[in-house]
């Protein structure tokens, strides 16, 4: 029988709230299912949770409110925090990222987090 993960974009206004939302839905209050975009593909392929038969979903219901807030201005709000913790060799390309964000190009948050979903398990995320 295939477990549904229900992650309720109303709720998620800027990526830690993504975290939480997510941790939540598969492992209760508290719950952890990553806390940073490494974490969550390794979660998404097995384990830490879901189901040991791999047979699970998520529906990310109202998913246009999470798309709207994890758009550019939290991207850059992202990026600016990446950009002071990254190796500095890799400053110039997060720097490019960032300004690119700035002026509202480029991947958001939102597109980030539905890439991981589409690479790392196939079929599994519905936005709904």
């Amino acid at each position: 029988m295939t477990t549904i993960y229900v992650l309720d974009g109303r709720h998620i206004h800027t990526l830690e709230d993504f975290w939480r939302v997510i941790g939540e839905s598969v492992n209760g209050p508290g719950g952890y299912f990553g806390k940073n975009l490494d974490a969550l593909a390794d979660c998404l392929r097995g384990g830490f949770g879901t189901p040991d038969d791999g047979d699970f979903r998520f529906e990310w219901h109202d998913h246009a409110y999470a798309r709207e807030a994890l758009g550019h201005p939290e991207t850059v709000r992202q990026l600016e925090i990446r950009l002071t913790r990254c190796h500095f060799t890799n400053r110039e390309s997060v720097a490019a990222e960032l300004a690119a964000a700035k002026d509202g190009r480029g991947p958001t948050v939102f597109d980030w987090l539905v890439g991981i979903f589409e690479g790392e398990a196939p079929g599994v995320l519905t936005l709904c």
